[in-house]
């Protein structure tokens, strides 16, 4: 199995992946999932969700096995958070 190529420049992989997710996936993961990865082909729109970034993705790969896949935690910004923060700082 070969490299997979990105099929859009990093800003356009950015924005599909917010546009799809806001217009069309978080209305509908949006309660009782928080802290979840939700891994959306930005081809198809379809998506796959589970509390394992891996997990999410190998299940979207599974159907659509060229999938140009953006991941997005439900309930947050960030999907990895690095470096620390004091206890009471926002």
């Amino acid at each position: 199995m070969g490299i997979r190529q990105p099929l859009y420049s990093k800003e356009e992989f950015a924005q599909r992946g917010d546009l799809i997710y806001q217009t069309q996936i978080r209305p509908q993961v949006e309660t009782g999932n928080r802290g979840k990865i939700v891994a959306i082909d930005l081809d198809t729109g379809d998506f796959e969700i589970d509390a394992r970034e891996i997990a999410a993705c190998d299940r979207l790969e599974a159907r659509h096995p060229d999938a140009q896949i953006w991941i997005v935690r439900v309930g947050s910004r960030y999907v990895r958070r690095f470096g620390g923060r004091a206890k009471g700082s926002v």
